[in-house]
């Protein structure tokens, strides 16, 4: 009847996280690219585990944002992010799990916005406006 029935606020609810989470982890991503590298090569090589792992880092958050926000293998990349952030907590942020910053907000606020973020669209996947549910669309009309 109107914009805002359950099923299009539903899809579009998808979308609006779809893509706040895929650019702005793009945009984090980005960042580590130019200059977090060695430090996450440092904290693996610190934990004993092997540094080419750090290169799953730039799977979560370049490829796996990418794939998000154009909606293509939703679920699997964010289940991929959601286990890279999962990693980033337990191995640079553990001291912080129960601390507050500056302004009294969680220390790790940023880190477990993407990590729950993720995990939603693990459970609940891309929506309708997906350019896999374009894909699946033409599947059904080719068979």
């Amino acid at each position: 009847m109107n914009a805002l029935e359950k099923g299009q606020s539903t899809h579009l609810g998808f979308l609006i996280l779809r893509l706040t989470l895929g650019m702005l982890l793009l945009f984090h991503g980005i960042a580590n690219l130019n200059s977090n590298y060695a430090f996450i090569k440092e904290l693996l090589e610190g934990y004993h585990i092997p540094t080419f792992l750090a290169y799953g880092v730039f799977m979560g958050e370049i490829i796996a944002p990418i794939f998000i926000i154009i909606g293509f293998k939703v679920r699997l990349s964010s289940l991929i992010i959601a286990f890279n952030f999962l990693v980033a907590i337990i191995l640079a942020h553990s001291s912080q799990l129960f601390s507050l910053n500056q302004h009294g907000g969680w220390a790790i606020e940023l880190q477990a916005l993407y990590l729950f973020g993720a995990l939603t669209l693990v459970f609940t996947g891309a929506g309708e406006y997906a350019i896999s549910k374009v894909f699946n669309e033409k599947k059904m009309y080719n068979s």
